[in-house]
């Protein structure tokens, strides 16, 4: 599958039991998208996914991402119509999360 000039296939999905259903595991599936989704009620005793617990307790720090993400306007907004603007914009979002983190590092020394 393809979207937007940017491959999904291989894709790894780190997802919450909320998304935990026999459908949702096989639409990801079909796209060629691995997911570790925790399980609930629906799929407790199916053998036939896998989770990676360790993986899925990384969550918080990619969920915590997203939201610093959700701070920067041109991200949020996608002003943007071109597939190299956004990635720009991303990158630039990404380096400045980045330099706050590493000066917030440096403060705490």
């Amino acid at each position: 599958m393809d979207n937007a000039g940017i491959s999904i296939d291989g894709l790894f999905l780190n997802a919450d039991a909320g998304f935990d259903c026999h459908d949702f595991r096989r639409k990801c599936e079909s796209a060629g998208i691995i997911a570790n989704v925790d399980f609930n009620n629906h799929t407790k005793n199916d053998e036939k996914y896998l989770l990676d617990r360790k993986l899925l307790s990384l969550r918080y720090s990619i969920e915590r991402t997203n939201a610093w993400m959700d701070s920067f306007r041109s991200v949020l907004n996608r002003f943007d119509k071109t597939v190299s603007s956004w990635k720009g914009w991303n990158l630039l979002a990404f380096h400045v999360i980045f330099l706050k983190h590493i000066n917030r590092l440096k403060k705490s020394r």
